[in-house]
């Protein structure tokens, strides 16, 4: 079976980090700051919602492809993908609003450390059954 769901999810994900971005290049072109936040909260925000994104996406991706690379099933990328996907963007949302709606930002971390766990997870046992079959 080719691979064909993380490549999915990685690219709807890859959309979201440039809306992301974009939102960042804003914010910067009209506070006038080039490097860094200059003090500016909402600047801030946006970078860190960029931020976060690129610093779990990748790892998660990259755990959900080898699961998918072992023969892990398809339901359970899907799910995974999913949850990786609505975490992502309520976090992101979470963090760029001030005030903060906490709520939000707490749910898409806790969906991302589930994507992260339950992959993980998946990859163990799969390498596990692999190597005891073969």
């Amino acid at each position: 079976m080719p691979i064909s769901i993380t490549p999915l999810f990685a690219g709807l994900l890859a959309f979201f980090y440039l809306f992301l971005s974009i939102r960042v290049i804003n914010a910067r072109r009209t506070a006038r700051i080039g490097v860094g936040d200059g003090g500016n909260k909402l600047l801030l925000r946006r970078i860190r919602a960029q931020g976060n994104l690129a610093e779990y996406v990748p790892f998660t991706l990259l755990l959900m492809l080898t699961v998918e690379m072992m023969g892990g099933s398809a339901w359970l990328l899907y799910v995974l993908g999913t949850m990786l996907l609505i975490g992502r963007v309520s976090h992101a949302y979470g963090v760029s609003r001030e005030p903060e709606p906490l709520q939000f930002r707490q749910a898409g971390i806790l969906l991302t450390f589930a994507v992260i766990f339950v992959a993980a997870l998946a990859d163990v046992m799969l390498a596990i059954s692999a190597n005891l079959a073969g």
